[in-house]
């Protein structure tokens, strides 16, 4: 079967042509540009493209089926001469769907925590050498490639994202995967481009509810009081799991949960990545994993890449980065931190970045999401701004969104750098929030600092 991928480079796109590479298609794609990972991932499987750029040129008719990225527009060159010649054409996860159809769909959605459980089910169906597919949203220990597909598994686990499918399809990605077992992890705000409002995208997972196969499972969060009045109107016939946080403490900077058999030490910490585990044990157990071989693999799990990944630690102090950008994201991830090192000072630096997090309205949700940390630091860029046609935000309303007491906030990356350089770390925990690069730092210089 040959394809061509349209927008290779993005990060779920390549680990797609990757997957369908390693299934023995012939792949072919294009891109205007494509940065690390995905240039040298798709060098070494031999798939980069031979020139950067878009060029009709690219579509024949023998071409069985065109993937769509979200990068892609649809006044795109090659888009425009597939459709002229009636090729078929689908969004990333329509594919997934067509490969998937005769499998059992277990699909995992949430505005936050999404990724974090889908790797912990990765993780111990990997550790007890069960062969499923799967689409996860992060590099994750063990694992070569974050797509994996197959003719023979029985199960796919699909991280299930709200944001839309492609330039043609602007429906979210999780409306089309028809789940046979689906995961609801909590619902925040986000996305505020696509979504304008909070009940436009609240309605995205009643979608997502009702798109549930009929006699199919939902475990969801109890606690997130909008997903647990989602799960308790929704008319569609299906079975529905309810989970909570277990029970947990901490101990010398270590996380402890309360299991029947007694005390279990964990590598990751937080209260929410303990739901996450509540979630991910309920999909497992579903899975055919029982609890004790669960929790006999889930205590070596050391958490999905960028999510509270420890970036350099010496005998006082601790550097972590984590991907959390959206408020809820943010506040989870200070309040973690803070949780598992009460008696070092936390120092929270935020990236804002994303079309949302620099949107003046948007900001206001942003209140309190740093108030567990003793020292924060909020750094923008308004040319970053500007390049996305966002009206412009001041310094004071950034400090007024927040409300946080001494809050530093800057404006161009040498300043931010600055600032880290002359921090004292003696005793500390310094944790780096943001799905960009803080306009270029050099994560090898941070651990120098210790």
């Amino acid at each position: 079967m040959r394809i061509h991928f349209i927008a290779i480079g993005g990060s779920a796109m390549h680990s797609l042509a990757i997957a369908l590479k390693q299934k023995s298609y012939e792949i072919s794609g294009s891109d205007d540009a494509i940065f690390e990972p995905s240039k040298s991932r798709l060098k070494e499987h031999g798939i980069y493209p031979a020139q950067i750029g878009w060029s009709e040129d690219h579509i024949s008719a023998d071409i069985d089926a065109v993937i769509l990225g979200m990068h892609a527009k649809d006044d795109n060159p090659e888009l425009i001469k597939a459709r002229k010649l009636g090729l078929k054409i689908y969004s990333y996860p329509e594919f997934l769907y067509e490969q998937s159809k005769n499998k059992t769909r277990v699909v995992i959605g949430g505005s936050h925590g999404k990724t974090s459980i889908t790797s912990m089910i990765l993780h111990v169906m990997n550790y007890h050498d069960k062969e499923i597919d799967y689409m996860v949203g992060a590099a994750l220990e063990g694992l070569e490639n974050p797509v994996h597909l197959t003719e023979e598994n029985d199960f796919i686990v699909i991280e299930g994202d709200e944001y839309l499918s492609s330039a043609l399809d602007r429906r979210p990605k999780f409306h089309l995967y028809q789940p046979n077992i689906a995961l609801l992890s909590g619902i925040a705000w986000d996305h505020i481009n696509v979504f304008p409002t909070y009940d436009n995208y609240v309605e995205q997972f009643k979608i997502f509810i009702d798109s549930i196969v009929n006699g199919g499972i939902l475990v969801y969060n109890e606690e997130d009081a909008e997903v647990k009045r989602l799960a308790e109107e929704t008319e569609n016939p299906i079975r529905k799991h309810p989970y909570q946080t277990p029970e947990y403490h901490t101990e010398a900077n270590h996380t402890i949960l309360d299991v029947p058999e007694g005390e279990l030490p964990l590598e990751i910490f937080g209260k929410h990545n303990l739901n996450n585990l509540a979630g991910a044990k309920w999909i497992c157990q579903h899975m055919g994993v029982d609890e004790d071989d669960f929790y006999e693999a889930i205590a070596t799990f050391k958490g999905a890449s960028k999510r509270l990944e420890k970036v350099a630690e010496s005998q006082s102090s601790v550097i972590f980065k984590d991907f959390a950008h959206s408020p809820s994201k943010v506040s989870a991830t200070t309040a973690a931190v803070k949780e598992q090192f009460s008696d070092k000072k936390l120092i929270a630096c935020l990236e804002l970045h994303t079309y949302s997090s620099l949107n003046a309205e948007f900001l206001n949700e942003y209140k309190n999401s740093l108030a567990e940390a003793d020292e924060a630091l909020v750094f923008y860029s308004p040319d970053a701004v500007a390049i996305k046609k966002l009206e412009a935000v001041s310094e004071e309303q950034i400090r007024q969104a927040f409300l946080k007491e001494g809050l530093k906030i800057f404006t161009t990356s040498e300043d931010f750098k600055e600032e880290l350089k002359n921090t004292n770390l003696n005793n500390s925990v310094l944790l780096m929030m943001s799905s960009g690069n803080y306009g270029g730092l050099d994560m090898e210089e941070l651990k120098k600092m210790l």
